[in-house]
């Protein structure tokens, strides 16, 4: 089999899996069967940059889109309330006309924030070379650690936000 060949049903089979993990998402009933549709369609564009020879934008696919997001959906339905519990719930009127006023107050109070700030350029901006290859090689090997680090605090958040839902509901404190 000539290696063109190999390339041609590798695209096709990243364009079927795309369309049958996005057919999965958009169908399924079951929220963690569209979820992992989501995946598979995410998988499959990532598998497309791989086939336009770009590898960063394949890892970063599938880090962020697949390892991120799909993780934080799983995350919320595993926190989530069940139909039965959100009933119990139910909005009155009062509280949606407190939220609102909330919102508004809080909107005004940014609005006028950034009316009145004073806008000053940071000494020395404008400055240096911001082309897309030293910007890449920055948050590559400059950067890296601190998106890491960001990384491991947001699991542990989540992890912590799962046991401390899981610790309330099983005790019955989250009425």
């Amino acid at each position: 089999m000539a290696y063109g060949t190999l390339i041609e049903i590798l695209f096709y089979l990243f364009l079927i899996m795309i369309a049958f993990g996005a057919w999965q998402a958009v169908t399924s009933q079951v929220l963690m069967r569209a979820v992992m549709g989501l995946a598979m369609a995410m998988f499959g564009v990532a598998g497309l940059y791989l086939y336009l020879n770009s590898p960063f934008l394949a890892l970063m696919q599938i880090l962020i889109y697949v390892g991120a997001v799909c993780i934080m959906i799983v995350f919320g339905i595993m926190v989530g309330y069940t139909p039965k519990e959100l009933a119990a719930y139910a909005i009155e009127p009062r509280n949606t006309v407190v939220s609102l006023v909330a919102s508004l107050l809080t909107l005004g109070v940014v609005y006028l924030g950034l009316y009145r700030a004073q806008w000053v350029p940071a000494p020395g901006a404008g400055q240096g070379d911001f082309s897309l290859s030293t910007l890449g090689l920055s948050l590559m090997n400059r950067y890296g650690l601190a998106f890491e680090l960001i990384s491991v605090v947001l699991l542990i958040a989540i992890i912590g936000v799962v046991a401390i839902t899981w610790n309330g509901k099983r005790r019955g404190l989250n009425k």
